[in-house]
């Protein structure tokens, strides 16, 4: 238990410390050099605008992570279909991954006034804009995890008769499971970036603003504090979102090792 607590404290502690360290230097700065709050906010002037405009903050959280977990939750689904479909044969990969390389470089501000256009304004389009953002990594990654299972466990399967689709359940897909774990883990912040950057198109419908459209309209009215709150708080989604994908990943890997 002791080496436990050593191993989180080494963990904890120097990130944390790092934090104090910037935000009593970036309070100390501000007042020292008269930064006008318009421009810069003291990290005191943050937090008080986290406090005083909670319930909106949190509702708006709330709207953000709906749409970002759902543009994830497709990402995943179709980034390790596509994956799997893409390691086939090298003909549908030749003849498919570039397109699922455009996805990565099209630009999401250029297309999202269509995505409003095709889902309607709000939830859908937010979705869909998370999901384009996101699905890449787990494409590249589920691909690149079943093209480097060794050779000749290939070749034992086939030895023993294996049909195409047991070798992919059975060898191909588990022994990728590190790989599409990484993917995962990018995609999940990379969802929470096209959720905002979807809100900033996409608006907000039935009332429910997400933290993109308070950035915007923070920005409108020089609240430069709610600005940065709402910033610090889509981070904090990310690495939220970031985070319990990494456990999820490590507890599914260790109960498949163990059960090897």
């Amino acid at each position: 238990m002791e080496p436990e607590k050593t191993r989180v404290r080494s963990l904890l502690v120097p990130p944390l410390v790092t934090f104090f360290a910037i935000v009593v230097l970036w309070e100390v700065s501000v007042r020292v050099l008269a930064v006008p709050k318009f421009l810069v906010p003291p990290p005191s002037a943050v937090l008080d605008a986290l406090v005083a405009d909670t319930p909106a903050l949190a509702a708006a959280m709330t709207t953000t992570a709906e749409g970002a977990l759902a543009g994830f939750a497709l990402s995943t689904l179709v980034g390790v279909g596509a994956g799997l479909v893409l390691s086939l044969s090298r003909i549908i990969e030749r003849g498919l991954y570039p397109y699922a390389l455009f996805l990565q470089t099209v630009p999401i501000v250029a297309i999202a006034p269509l995505l409003v256009l095709w889902f309607g304004p709000g939830f859908r389009a937010v979705a869909v804009s998370a999901f384009i953002v996101s699905v890449f990594p787990v494409i590249a990654n589920t691909l690149s995890g079943i093209r480097s299972v060794d050779p000749r466990l290939r070749d034992l399967f086939r030895l023993y008769g294996a049909r195409r689709f047991d070798a992919m359940f059975k060898l191909e897909l588990p022994f990728a499971l590190p790989s599409i774990a990484t993917g995962l883990s990018v995609a999940s912040g990379l969802s929470v970036i096209g959720a905002i950057v979807g809100e900033f198109v996409a608006g907000f419908s039935e009332g429910r603003a997400g933290l993109g459209i308070t950035v915007l309209a923070a920005y409108r009215q020089l609240r430069t504090d709610l600005l940065f709150a709402a910033v610090m708080l889509a981070s904090l989604l990310g690495l939220g979102l970031f985070a319990v994908v990494n456990l999820a990943s490590a507890f599914v890997l260790h109960r498949f090792r163990a059960a090897r």
